[in-house]
């Protein structure tokens, strides 16, 4: 179905992380990220919170650590990022940390009770452990715009986000922004719109961009599958549509794909599934 030459080839899957503070006490972690810091250490973020599901009462970000991604123990440190209630914040989503210019760089979505005006948030540390909200925030969407996830390409940031075609509800899309100083966003371009339609949920949740060859590859959650990421390869990472769509069954939940070194990975979470798994994922292009 793809139009380019490119082939994803997922390898066995395994667990990576279990969060919970004990068997009898599962807590599941859902969107998430991970990160290598100055010193090696591999850092994990993102929604923790008990089960059974409460999306809408996850006040935190899970933050544990590990020597590597092949097995290391991980050690789970104090959750960050709470949710700013005195600001309006009812729930903080899926973070997505970047290291530049010597900082840390956090893009998460603040959720409110307007769900047509939930909020892009930059945070910022030194250490991955101390993290300060910039304000203002970047910008505001709906519905439920979530899901960030910042790219560079040449001299130009691009910050990739799931939205709905109207802030109140419409066609699911992949929308994105740009920016030269990671502060300072353009207006909305449309990344990909999915042919579903409606408001929570949709096949464009999670989506994350990664180069291929002399392409990019843009994989999203299709939610309504739940365990189901979809993968569509574009010589353009500002447009992406289903003619570009490629052929593997990534049987994963708020994919994340992780470079490290030589080897690429892909991890997924999700609502009762007991942590974060990982897998190698060749990508040939």
């Amino acid at each position: 179905m793809t139009t380019a030459a490119v082939r994803l080839i997922p390898g066995a899957k395994r667990r990576l992380l279990d969060a919970s503070p004990s068997p009898e006490e599962p807590w599941y972690v859902n969107d998430h990220t991970l990160v290598r810091a100055a010193d090696g250490r591999w850092h994990a973020f993102g929604i923790w919170h008990p089960e059974p599901a409460a999306p809408l009462d996850e006040t935190s970000f899970l933050h544990a650590s590990a020597d590597d991604l092949e097995g290391a123990e991980w050690t789970l440190h104090d959750p960050v990022l709470h949710a700013r209630t005195d600001q309006g914040e009812t729930h903080v989503w899926a973070p997505h940390v970047i290291r530049h210019d010597g900082l840390y760089r956090m893009v998460y979505a603040g959720g409110t009770a307007d769900h047509s005006a939930y909020r892009i948030v930059l945070a910022t540390s030194e250490d991955l452990f101390t993290w300060t909200p910039h304000e203002p925030v970047l910008f505001e969407d709906g519905f439920d715009a979530r899901d960030p996830m910042l790219l560079r390409v040449g001299e130009e940031w691009l910050l990739y986000y799931t939205r709905t075609s109207s802030p109140e509800g419409g066609f699911h899309e992949v929308a994105v922004r740009t920016s030269e100083d990671l502060l300072t966003w353009s207006a909305p371009r449309v990344a990909y719109r999915s042919a579903e339609s409606g408001t929570v949920g949709g096949p464009t949740e999670s989506p994350f961009v990664v180069p291929a060859g002399e392409g990019w590859i843009l994989f999203m959650c299709e939610s309504t599958e739940y365990d189901r990421t979809l993968a569509v390869h574009s010589r353009d990472p500002l447009s992406f549509t289903d003619e570009g769509r490629i052929d593997v069954d990534l049987d994963e939940h708020c994919a994340e794909i992780v470079a490290d070194g030589e080897r690429t990975w892909i991890t997924g979470g999700g609502w009762g599934r007991g942590g974060l798994t990982i897998r190698p994922l060749e990508i040939r292009a």
